[in-house]
């Protein structure tokens, strides 16, 4: 059975992988666990990277805009 999402949350959905494949191979300490997205709970995924890389909001928020 497919399930229609909207266009944005696929493009998301999408870039989030390749958000997290570039994360785990530049900080070997992230698990599959720490980068889990889910919809209307990005907070949470903030703040465990926070916890785990000791960086601010901020530089989560910047770290995770760099990547292409």
């Amino acid at each position: 059975m497919f399930i229609r999402r909207p266009m944005y949350q696929l493009n998301v959905i999408s870039r989030w992988n390749i958000v997290k494949t570039e994360l785990k191979q530049r900080y070997a300490v992230l698990t599959d666990d720490d980068l889990a997205f889910r919809m209307g709970k990005e907070g949470d995924l903030i703040c465990r990277l926070q916890q785990k890389l000791k960086k601010s909001r901020i530089d989560i928020m910047r770290m995770i805009g760099e990547v292409n």
